[in-house]
């Protein structure tokens, strides 16, 4: 049996920046927003700096809750691949997506109908004009050439 070696490069020290983000992450959110609110009281433009670095990394609006990011997870890879994980309901929907597609193909064939008809009045009606203008005007044989 052959030995396994995983060498994975050693992480770079952390900086004291990332130690207190790691700290205030750990911490949650209220310690970020104290943070902030000492920043504003003690120097503003630290205040503003902390403001711009909660809202750019999403700490200010995103969820602290890892069960609940997970489960907004699930529930859009579920919806992604189509199941629901009720078996009921997903025969329910899976029914009336083929009923409402059935239902889209017979009123297409409606549609296209309706327009046959529609073309065939328009043409009768057209004959119909030509034959009625051709019976009302004279024809040149009938009634001679004209005087001069």
């Amino acid at each position: 049996m052959t030995p396994v070696y995983s060498h994975t490069a050693p992480e770079p020290p952390m900086g004291w920046f990332s130690k207190a983000e790691a700290w205030l992450d750990a911490k949650g959110k209220g310690a970020w927003i104290a943070c902030m609110v000492l920043g504003f009281v003690f120097f503003w433009p630290i205040g503003l700096a902390l403001l711009a670095y909660m809202i750019w990394s999403k700490k200010m609006f995103g969820s602290c809750r890892k069960s609940h990011r997970n489960a907004r997870h699930m529930s859009m890879r579920s919806a992604m691949s189509g199941s629901s994980g009720n078996s009921a309901f997903d025969a329910y929907k899976a029914d009336t997506l083929a009923r409402l597609e059935r239902e889209q193909s017979e009123f297409e064939e409606f549609l296209q109908r309706l327009r046959e008809a529609k073309d065939k009045a328009e043409f009768d009606q057209f004959m119909t004009d030509r034959a009625r203008a051709a019976a009302d005007s004279p024809s040149d044989e009938t009634t001679g050439p004209a005087p001069a």
